[in-house]
């Protein structure tokens, strides 16, 4: 009978161990969850253009590929890196933040200079022509060019995470960060394919359905879509703005360079006045501000001189 009562108790002590176990992955899956929040925005905001111009048929399987890809991008690539980072290198988990905060500070900015200076979206190509050709080609280099993207957002995702994790367990941090990318991917792509599916449904119910006010809504759906796209864009944009300065400056007080960060801190004190809502606004307001400076200056030196470097050629603004 003793042997039965430790053996239960061990299953209690065992079972305790593992809720808390669950709870620490919780924990730090919405730490990371959170601090990733800008760069998930913007994901859903860009994916959606990956899939226009298809047959409705070939929506949701484009963007089945693409998520499938995202995960592999994440569990079977970035994951055994950063844990490698984590266990050998935890001090290059600043400076790729910065960087990552560069990027997403680029994008943001580049986005800003598309709508604001001239350009030419709709030229064609060499004789003027629109012509696709090859449908089923055409989504496979759809399909991969999002996939390459989603690739450099996932390395920012995973390397804000594993910053984000509050423990040196290896399993503790291999197990967030699978989390963190599985349910972060599911979220994404899970709005991408609502997104993307919106107007159809509204079309349908405004032909099909008897009853009035659904028909009304069915069009109230396909009427308001475009715009909501375009909103999403701009918060996306901004978010990454918002994103990409927060990431640099905190950062870099984690390099030993304090005074952005303690300089941002008194000013939201200051005009807060120990309000902690008001403080946060500023601090966003002013890390995006930051954020458009700092790509701003990038943007010239990433397309005229680093993306001939390498032989590349932008794409024009998500």
């Amino acid at each position: 009978m003793s042997g039965l009562l430790a053996l239960l108790d061990d299953v209690a002590a065992i079972a305790k161990v593992a809720a808390a176990s669950v709870d620490d992955i919780a924990t730090q899956t919405a730490k990371a969850g959170s601090k990733a929040a800008g760069i998930v925005i913007d994901d859903a905001a860009v994916t959606p253009k990956y899939v226009t111009g298809f047959a409705p048929a070939r929506e949701l399987p484009m963007i089945w590929r693409i998520a499938r890809g995202s995960l592999i991008n994440k569990l079977v690539f970035l994951l055994p890196v950063a844990l490698l980072m984590s266990l050998y290198a935890p001090w290059l988990v600043a400076p790729l933040l910065i960087l990552g905060g560069c990027y997403l500070s680029f994008e943001g900015a580049e986005k800003i200079v598309h709508v604001l200076m001239p350009h030419d979206d709709h030229s064609g190509g060499p004789n003027g022509s629109h012509d696709v050709g090859d449908k089923a080609q055409l989504e496979e280099q759809r399909v991969k060019g999002a996939i390459k993207t989603d690739f450099i957002l996932s390395a920012e995702i995973m390397t804000i995470a594993l910053a984000t994790i509050e423990s040196d367990v290896l399993w503790l941090q291999a197990v967030t960060l699978a989390v963190v990318g599985i349910v972060i991917t599911i979220a994404v792509y899970g709005v991408v394919a609502i997104i993307v599916k919106m107007d159809d449904l509204g079309m349908w119910m405004a032909r099909v359905s008897p009853i009035n006010a659904l028909r009304a809504l069915g069009c109230g759906i396909v009427f308001i879509m475009p715009w909501f796209l375009k909103f999403l864009t701009i918060v996306g944009t901004a978010a990454m703005l918002w994103v990409g300065g927060s990431i640099i400056v905190h950062s870099a007080h984690q390099m030993g360079w304090h005074m952005p960060e303690e300089i941002i801190h008194n000013w939201a004190h200051a005009v807060g006045h120990g309000d902690a809502a008001t403080e946060w606004i500023v601090k966003a307001v002013v890390d995006g501000i930051l954020g458009f400076l700092i790509g701003l200056a990038l943007v010239p030196l990433v397309t005229k001189v680093l993306i001939p470097l390498v032989g590349g050629k932008k794409e024009g603004a998500h």
